[in-house]
């Protein structure tokens, strides 16, 4: 680890790390989607992971390291689903106690998932990132380990296993495209990625309605901005330091893709793949489509986040005037 950003040896330290705990996801084509992409298209599907999202691999990597002291007193999290349930997850794998703050009307699927891993849910503030203040200042107090969503180098080096295990599988990718939130999973990706293969773009993807990384990679400096999404793991109204200096040295792209693009593209990854997928998982396919001359005939590579799709969110999907 360089200057609190992980290399290519801390990603293989947590692929051996998380390997006893998390089955490697599938990747898989579909001629459905080769043809509606006009591409050679491999899903990574994370929304496999026994958290339904990619970040439990983060979570694993960096609870399993921590001190006995630290684990004594907890730790705590703020989330709009996945990143709490990848801590709460990992906290009981490891036998610590885990509270995570979410914000008003969070994904009830998440919340139970998080609640029913034994974590201590407090359903705080009108957005992420008023969750995420109030957590870290009540860790601080508590003493207890605050894991942010995303300015954690053991979190990235975790995720960025997903990157690792597509170019294994398939080396001559051209292209990944990531969904970005806070921007850990594309961070991850520019790791492995660039020290394997570094002719293979990585791309970035994030809503419209939620631009905050995507202003700051191309300010070169941290912003806040709207918070519009529905896709809850893209609810992000600030920009994070970690993601940021890695993705300003080694990300090739970043696409904004509307919140119609993104119904739309959860809708066909649905139907096409027999995948139940949560709108912020289904970011990467909607920029993939979005650029469709531009991938004609290569192999790229989208990452199916997570799949955490509520009951509620499905019908008001299907009942789009758009599909």
């Amino acid at each position: 680890m360089r200057d609190g950003i992980p290399e290519l040896d801390d990603v293989l330290d947590a692929r051996r790390v998380i390997a006893p705990y998390l089955d490697r996801t599938p990747l898989r084509r579909y001629p459905a989607l080769d043809e509606l992409v006009g591409a050679r298209v491999f899903v990574k599907h994370e929304n496999h992971q026994p958290t339904g999202a990619f970040k439990v691999r983060g979570g694993i990597n960096l609870v399993s390291r921590l001190d006995p002291a630290v684990r004594a007193a907890g730790v705590y999290a703020a989330s709009t689903g996945n990143h709490g349930q990848s801590v709460a997850y990992a906290a009981r794998l490891f036998g610590t106690a885990a509270t995570i703050f979410v914000p008003r009307g969070a994904n009830p699927v998440k919340v139970s998932s998080m609640r029913s891993l034994g974590a201590e849910v407090i359903e705080l503030g009108a957005d992420f990132d008023e969750a995420r203040e109030r957590c870290a200042e009540v860790a601080l107090e508590r003493g207890a380990r605050y894991v942010h969503s995303a300015d954690e180098p053991l979190l990235i080096a975790g995720v960025a296993t997903t990157a690792f295990e597509i170019l294994e599988r398939e080396p001559g990718l051209e292209a990944i495209l990531v969904p970005v939130g806070g921007g850990s999973g594309a961070a991850g990706a520019c790791i492995a990625a660039k020290a394997i293969r570094p002719r293979a773009e990585v791309i970035g993807v994030q809503s419209s309605a939620a631009p905050a990384a995507y202003r700051a990679w191309r300010e070169r400096r941290l912003v806040e901005d709207v918070m519009g999404t529905f896709a809850e793991g893209l609810q992000t109204r600030v920009a994070f330091e970690l993601p940021q200096r890695i993705l300003a040295g080694h990300l090739d792209d970043f696409l904004l893709v509307s919140d119609d693009e993104l119904r739309a593209a959860t809708l066909r990854l649905i139907e096409l793949t027999r995948n139940l997928v949560e709108p912020a998982g289904a970011a990467a396919l909607a920029a993939a489509m979005k650029l469709r001359e531009r991938f004609a005939g290569r192999r790229i590579a989208v990452v199916c986040s997570g799949g955490n799709i509520s009951p509620d969110q499905l019908r008001e999907l299907l009942a789009w005037k758009g599909h």
